[in-house]
């Protein structure tokens, strides 16, 4: 393994998924021409070598940091430049990010922490800007005449220790012992504001101390951060509460739900917010719950609340937002009026919140709030009954769904959001193999899927991306997966389902170390989590080799929900690959109650799984289907029963005896010598190469026989590729 010392710029575009959405050939075009007449040159003019390009963004290594740091100054000065004579929906601004680190070098690619640092930059950074780490600091502090503004440590993702953090401004600096007298004023203006808000905190606490320790008022019991179940995040964090139905008429449960599910649905697409999702705050539905206790389970500062009453057309509507840990008001409002304007209420509310909470709403932001809600009330409601079923992640609910869905899509065949919710119950059954309970197989509602995928994708909204980029992890194509799940989460950055199916498109493409974090960012968001987010996170597991990791989260997940049948296949197949074959046979016949042993062995060849890797990373998804090869066997048949009789056995069973040796995989190490010898039986020859390359790294005594196949014409192909096992894995 080489390593080196290197200065790493990484750069990306900001709002790429905006510009590409509003002119994907003129983005292209713009970006191309950037790239060739400004970036390049000045890359080569710093000695630099683009490592690689992904779409929006680069990876540049430098030998000196004076250069990157230079070259990234240089690029971001003249952006500014040409960006001036432009109008704003135009421009092209780009984030860098530089540091001085260690690399791995495989070819012409690096990684490393080295480069992981310098990535994380790249999205702290302002637009226009340029962040560099205290390693890179050190080294051209004294050496550029830049303005070099220290921002603190911070503690970076997937980063063992914090990281100084250095703005650098295209500006030279003042002389030795001078502040620039703009900068003076502003220092001036800062301790004048910090002053102010001290006596401004000292008053409110005199006015809290009145409240709550003189004994005057009721007590109001705040939330501590020590007793939080989860950390804060470091953004403005919020949960909303299932508003309370207040009407006296029957039926508008519904009607309240949706209130409060889209204003969760709207806060979670502003950026500068952290928003659990509604399946985290629904299960306090119609319970009497203290705010602390809220925000305490869920690892919230702020606690949305309020009521809905609604008479015929006329609906009153209060809302209320409260810092858990002083027990304060932040925000609240009331609305009266017309259940037809209830869309705009919603608008008012979250930009209200917004505000309150010092949070900017960006344009797109905006855009994409108002896109997402229909015309027609009816369909709305019809939609909010549809989503509630869906959520409950049953079979039974989600046939109600799929009728509330198609209604919703009926009232408004334009609603797009309903037909992205439509594709991910049909979706969620093939996945769950819910078909048969649903009176259809499950490749009916494969191909109806696909339609309402289609369907979304003419209204799209971040839903319909999400969509979009599960059906590409289902079908193997990654790329499109990843980039239509980082659409997604451009759009919604707080929905959990958008970084699920970008950790299904990392793990499929071989990243399932990376698609862990993203696992993780989604049951963060959604700390009741469903049972299919255990599936993506099992499944990344089992693809980094740790199966006995993944056995823990897959039992936990089959503990926690007994009816999650899409975790019993992976399950049994990971307890059969770690020898415990009468648990994985037992989780099979609960899978599949009183199907027998033939049909037990007819299971990994009849079902559909809930992903399909890139043909680089097939292997996965034939390691998963080989466990439940193993775990539908009877338990008499083991490695050593299977060397017998393929020693002794007629051809056919010496044929599967070959074949069941591969699906033990490393475990199978003993039966190395018996599969060399088979290799010298022709009607053997292809079944023993590929079992040889299931065991992987233990068959090693194999490599000189396999040599001598590797040119052979009807079997050489498959002599290489396991050649390619034994020596890589």
């Amino acid at each position: 393994m080489e390593r080196r010392l290197a200065a790493i710029l990484a750069a990306d575009i900001v709002g790429y998924s905006r510009l590409m959405e509003a002119d994907e050939a003129d983005t292209l075009a713009r970006l191309k021409s950037t790239r060739e007449n400004l970036i390049n040159p000045k890359i080569a003019a710093h000695k630099g070598r683009i490592v690689k390009l992904m779409g929006d963004g680069a990876l540049i290594e430098f030998s000196s940091v004076v250069d990157a740091v230079g070259c990234a100054v240089e690029i971001q000065r003249t952006m500014a430049e040409c960006n001036a004579e432009l109008p704003k929906e135009k421009q092209l601004e780009f984030r860098i990010g530089v540091n001085l680190g260690d690399v791995i070098v495989e070819g012409q690619d690096i990684y490393g922490d080295g480069v992981n640092v310098a990535a994380r930059l790249e999205g702290l950074a302002e637009p226009g800007g340029v962040l560099i780490s205290g390693t890179a600091f050190d080294q051209v502090e004294r050496k550029l005449d830049f303005e070099f503004e220290f921002l603190g440590e911070q503690k970076l993702k997937n980063i063992e220790k914090p990281v100084r953090l250095y703005r650098v401004g295209p500006r030279a600096r003042a002389a030795s012992g001078t502040v620039p007298a703009k900068r003076k004023r502003h220092i001036e203006w800062r301790r004048l504001t910090v002053a102010a808000t001290a006596l401004i905190l000292i008053a409110g606490g005199v006015a809290l101390w009145k409240v709550v320790g003189d004994g005057s008022g009721p007590p109001v019991e705040v939330a501590s951060r020590e007793r939080m179940a989860l950390p804060l995040p470091d953004k403005p964090s919020v949960a909303v509460l299932p508003f309370t139905n207040m009407s006296d008429e029957a039926g508008q449960e519904a009607f309240t739900d949706g209130m409060t599910d889209d204003l969760i649905t709207d806060l979670s697409k502003v950026s500068g917010l952290f928003v659990i999702a509604r399946n985290s705050t629904f299960v306090y539905r119609g319970k009497p719950v203290k705010i602390s206790q809220v925000a305490e389970e869920l690892g919230v500062r702020y606690v949305l609340e309020g009521s809905v009453r609604r008479a015929g057309e006329q609906v009153r509507v209060n809302a209320q937002l409260i810092d858990a840990l002083t027990g304060g008001h932040v925000w609240a409002d009331r609305f009266d009026g017309n259940v037809a304007d209830i869309f705009a209420v919603q608008d008012v509310f979250v930009a209200k919140i917004v505000e309150a909470l010092k949070v900017n709403l960006t344009t797109t932001e905006k855009t994409e709030i108002a896109r997402a809600k229909p015309d027609n009330i009816a369909a709305k409601e019809a939609f909010e009954e549809g989503w509630s079923l869906y959520l409950r992640y049953n079979a039974k609910d989600t046939a109600a769904a799929i009728t509330s869905l198609k209604k919703a899509t009926e009232l408004d065949p334009e609603y797009g959001r309903a037909y992205a919710a439509l594709a991910l119950a049909y979706f969620r059954v093939v996945e769950s193999l819910w078909g048969k309970e649903l009176g259809r197989d499950e490749p009916y509602f494969w191909w109806g899927a696909h339609d309402y995928v289609e369907l979304a994708k003419k209204y799209p909204t971040s839903l319909s991306y999400t969509v979009e980029a599960s059906r590409d992890a289902y079908e193997g194509r990654t790329e499109d997966a990843r980039r239509n799940a980082g659409r997604a989460i451009a759009l919604d950055p707080n929905d959990p389902e958008a970084h699920i199916a970008t950790a299904w498109a990392l793990t499929i493409s071989g990243e399932p170390a990376e698609a862990l974090n993203f696992v993780a960012t989604a049951m963060r968001l959604n700390p009741n989590y469903p049972s299919h987010y255990v599936l993506a996170r099992g499944l990344a597991l089992f693809a980094m080799g740790d199966l006995k990791q993944a056995a823990e989260v897959f039992g936990e997940g089959v503990r926690r929900n007994p009816d999650a049948t899409a975790l019993f296949l992976p399950l049994s197949s990971v307890l059969a690959q770690l020898g415990r074959r009468e648990e994985a046979r037992q989780m099979l016949e609960k899978f599949r109650p009183g199907i027998g042993q033939k049909g037990l062995e007819n299971i990994p060849d009849t079902l559909h799984l809930s992903f399909k890797s890139d043909y680089e990373h097939a292997s996965v998804r034939e390691r998963l289907n080989d466990g439940v090869r193993i775990a539908a066997l009877p338990l008499d048949v083991t490695v050593t029963s299977l060397e017998a009789e393929l020693e002794t056995g007629n051809p056919l069973s010496q044929l599967y005896a070959t074949r069941r040796l591969g699906w033990f995989g490393p475990a199978a190490a003993q039966a190395v010598p018996t599969l060399v010898e088979a290799l010298k039986v022709e009607h053997l020859r292809r079944e023993a190469i590929e079992a040889l390359g299931k065991i992987g790294p233990p068959a090693r005594a194999a490599i000189p026989a396999l040599v001598a196949l590797q040119n052979e014409a009807l079997v050489g192909i498959y002599a290489k590729d396991a050649l390619s096992r034994i020596r890589d894995n």
